[in-house]
């Protein structure tokens, strides 16, 4: 056996050479997306020459765990990369010379105490991707599927984006020494996002439409012109993206959770998750499988539609959600995401604008942070524990998808009382209205004098004292 990867149809299970795949990535004969698979994938080996090829012999898992761990201690750029550590599970390049990394992945898995109190389970941990070197999740896929664009000789990659996809696609084409072209719906993106873009070098143009009006435009433009699609349509996004799966059962001593709640909005980062989990199993790293779970915002919510009425076919919604990196009517990948929740046995919520500000404030409460989207994780966890879905000792990981300087404005608009309109309000409890009241710190405008700011301060002091909040082990207050 040759190949050491190819593409398969996830709607008709055709198969074809990696480098035959079409400039949108859709299978000719159905329109359907496709997914990496290699020798040792499950259901990979009919497609070999020789059932008996030593090339289709699963890789040993405790020699995998030893060689990442070793991988920890070098200085090489390749193996300092929380992608590239774990190249072994995407053989996706002929040279590795090819790879382009910003020494993405690593990143933290926080204990959550205060919020797993407040959704009502024993044990809440946090995967913060946000901690990437552009500020979200983007950054693991884009450094695969930007490497394998270098190997393929692209001059030019182009993405549509609400703003982390174009912020990771800018800075790793400048890193690559590649021209980038951005299209973005106007008026819907974050500043933050759209600042990233501009200072990596990035040709930044503005739609008067929305992203999935942008998607469309890209599509006609890729099939014009010799320009690498990197929006998550391309199936090297997805292997660079499984691999926060890896770190999560690793930093976890290969102990698996037993639920993984995702934020939903063109939903290749759930499909991504789902096949590292799956992945892992077949090749022995772990005994089983999480459920995940996929939360969408209420304004942009057709997957969550789709799980509620019996049409084959999920129904496109003009979206609107101030979290804006999940604000998609349309998204590309449902149906790989409606399959990992089918496999792995999860479900699929939706959070209002109130809930996903209250997630927000709780979780900046930890010490954590997050952009908005992230925190719709939370949010929807409170009502899958309410419906009995999650119980209170299961293992819980919320997937935190982007930086809260992302999206700083928010956070300043929910702070100062202004985010929120009446009728949003009018639909919270009166528990979720004394904990925004709780959770607000507008700063405090005083005058220069010291009997002023004494007074303030012990004000505030004797209301903080009043309130006690608990605390994480081990902080000090």
């Amino acid at each position: 056996m040759s190949w050491t990867h190819q593409l398969r149809c996830t709607n008709c299970g055709a198969r074809i050479a990696g480098e035959a795949g079409s400039s949108d990535f859709r299978c000719p004969d159905c329109n359907g997306l496709y997914e990496v698979i290699y020798p040792w994938s499950p259901g990979s080996p009919g497609a070999a020459p020789s059932a008996s090829d030593p090339a289709i012999r699963l890789p040993n898992p405790g020699g995998l765990r030893h060689l990442w761990c070793e991988r920890r201690t070098s200085t090489m750029a390749i193996d300092q990369s929380g992608v590239w550590r774990f190249r072994d599970l995407l053989p996706i390049l002929s040279n590795l010379d090819n790879v382009v990394t910003l020494r993405e992945g690593n990143t933290p898995l926080y204990e959550m105490p205060r919020c797993a109190d407040l959704a009502g389970v024993d044990w809440l941990l946090a995967k913060h991707q946000g901690m990437n070197p552009t500020g979200s999740f983007k950054d693991t896929g884009m450094t695969a599927a930007m490497s394998v664009a270098v190997e393929r000789g692209f001059k030019w990659v182009a993405c549509a984006s609400t703003g982390n996809t174009s912020a990771a696609m800018a800075a790793y084409a400048a890193r690559a020494g590649l021209r980038s072209i951005v299209f973005i719906p106007e008026g819907k993106i974050a500043w933050g996002k759209l600042s990233q873009s501009m200072d990596y070098g990035a040709m930044t143009v503005q739609l008067k439409t929305d992203f999935d009006g942008c998607v469309r435009l890209l599509l006609e433009l890729v099939r014009r012109f010799p320009i690498y699609l990197l929006n998550s349509v391309n199936p090297y996004r997805l292997e660079g993206q499984k691999t926060p799966a890896i770190e999560i059962v690793e930093q976890l001593e290969w102990q698996v959770p037993e639920h993984i709640v995702v934020p939903g909005g063109n939903l290749a980062n759930s499909s991504a998750l789902g096949k590292g989990f799956q992945e892992m199993k077949h090749l022995g790293l772990i005994p089983r499988i999480p459920r995940i779970s996929i939360i969408q915002a209420e304004g942009a919510n057709p997957l969550f539609r789709w799980f509620s009425d019996s049409n084959p076919e999920m129904k496109p919604v003009t979206a609107e959600t101030r979290a804006t990196a999940i604000r998609i009517g349309n998204p590309a990948s449902w149906k790989k995401a409606a399959r990992v929740i089918e496999e792995m046995g999860g479900w699929c919520e939706q959070a209002s604008e109130q809930e996903i500000a209250l997630a927000k404030a709780e979780i900046g409460a930890e010490g954590v942070g997050c952009e908005p989207a992230s925190a719709v994780t939370l949010a929807g966890l409170k009502k899958l524990v309410k419906q009995g879905r999650v119980s209170a000792g299961e293992r819980v990981v919320l997937i935190l998808t982007g930086h809260t300087l992302k999206d700083s404005q928010y956070t300043i608009d929910y702070h100062r009382g202004e985010l929120l309109t009446p009728a949003e309000l009018a639909s919270a409890t009166p528990a979720e209205l004394a904990s925004h009241a709780a959770l607000r710190k507008p700063p405090m405008v005083l005058e220069a004098d010291q009997a002023v700011v004494l007074r303030a301060l012990e004000e505030r002091m004797a209301l903080a004292n009043a309130s006690e909040l608990p605390v994480a082990p081990g902080i000090q207050v």
